[in-house]
C-alpha cells in the first residue's frame, strides 16, 4: 500500500487513512488510484466488515490537489480534463457500491471532492471542529465526485444549491442540524467514534446491510414501482440468509443473534 494511503484492520472493521497531512490530504492522482484500490479491496475482503474512511492530522481531505493540477494544466497534461472520468467516478462508485457499512469520521476540513467523499458514505462522524466546504464554484469548476447527486439527497434541492452555488462553508452543528452529517463528536474524537459505530455493525448482520443499501440506493434514483421491485428481490435474497435464520432462532430463544455475515 502507498504510504500516502494507511491502513489497519481491527475486530472486523478496516480503518482506511488519506495520509498526506502535509497537504491537509488533497487528493492527487497517486492518492486517488490507492484509495479507490483499497476500498475495492476492502469490498472483497469477507474479513472486513465495516470500514471506516479518515484523514491524517488536521484534516480530512481538502480535495484536489491544486498544485499538482495547476502543474499537469501548464505542462498541457491532459490527467486533470480526464480526472473525473478517470478517477473521481471510479472512486465515489466504489464507495457507494461498497456491500457492508462505510462510515467517513471528519475531523477539520472536508473540501471540494473531500467533502463529497463524506457525503457519498453511509454516515458521517464530524468532529466539533469539522467544517465542509463545497469549493468547486471557487476555483471555476462545476460540482464532481457525485455531490450534485448526494448532498441534495442529505439536505434537500435548496440547500445544497446555495452551498454550491455560494460555497460557504458549513460548520459541525450546522451540518447536523440539517442532515449533513449523523454526529458530532468532541473534537480529536471522530475516529475514535466512528471505530466504535463501525465496531458495533461489525458485529451486526452485514449481510442485510448489503441489501438494505442496494434498496436505499434504488429507491433514491427510481421510481416507486421499481423500488418495491428491488425491495421484493433483496427480500428473497435476505430470508436465504444464515443471518436471518440466526436472528430469528435468537428472537425465539430469547437470545442475542451471533451474526456472521452470510
Amino acid at each position: 500500500m502507498s504510504d500516502v494511503l494507511l491502513t489497519q484492520d481491527t475486530g472486523g472493521v478496516r480503518l482506511i487513512t488519506l495520509n498526506r497531512p502535509e497537504s491537509f490530504n488533497a487528493l492527487t492522482v497517486e492518492l486517488k488510484l490507492a484509495l479507490t484500490a483499497a476500498l475495492r479491496e476492502a469490498a472483497a475482503d469477507d474479513a472486513v466488515r465495516a470500514v471506516v474512511v479518515t484523514g491524517a492530522g488536521r484534516s480530512f481531505c481538502a480535495g484536489q490537489d491544486l498544485k499538482e493540477h495547476i502543474a499537469m494544466l501548464e505542462s498541457d497534461d491532459p490527467t486533470p480534463l480526464r480526472t473525473v472520468e478517470e478517477h473521481y467516478n471510479p472512486l465515489i462508485r466504489a464507495v457507494a457500491t461498497m456491500p457492508k457499512p462505510i462510515i467517513a469520521a471528519v475531523n477539520g476540513s472536508a473540501a471540494g471532492a473531500g467533502a463529497s467523499l463524506a457525503f457519498a458514505c453511509d454516515l458521517r462522524i464530524a468532529a466539533a471542529d469539522a467544517k465542509f466546504l463545497m469549493a468547486f464554484a471557487n476555483v471555476g469548476l462545476s460540482s464532481d465526485s457525485g455531490a450534485s447527486w448526494t448532498l441534495p439527497r442529505l439536505i434537500g434541492y435548496g440547500r445544497a444549491m446555495e452551498l454550491m452555488l455560494l460555497a460557504e462553508p458549513v460548520a459541525a452543528e450546522e451540518a447536523l442540524r440539517i442532515g449533513m452529517v449523523n454526529r458530532v463528536v468532541d473534537a480529536g474524537h471522530a475516529t475514535e467514534a466512528a471505530m466504535e459505530l463501525a465496531g458495533r455493525m461489525a458485529t451486526g448482520p452485514t449481510s442485510a446491510y448489503a441489501r438494505i443499501k442496494e434498496t436505499m440506493r434504488a429507491a433514491a434514483a427510481e421510481g416507486l414501482d421499481e423500488a418495491l421491485d428491488v425491495e421484493a428481490g433483496a427480500q428473497i435474497e435476505a430470508g436465504q440468509t444464515a443471518d436471518h435464520r440466526e436472528a430469528v432462532a435468537a428472537f425465539v430463544a430469547k437470545r442475542k443473534p451471533n451474526f456472521t455475515g452470510h
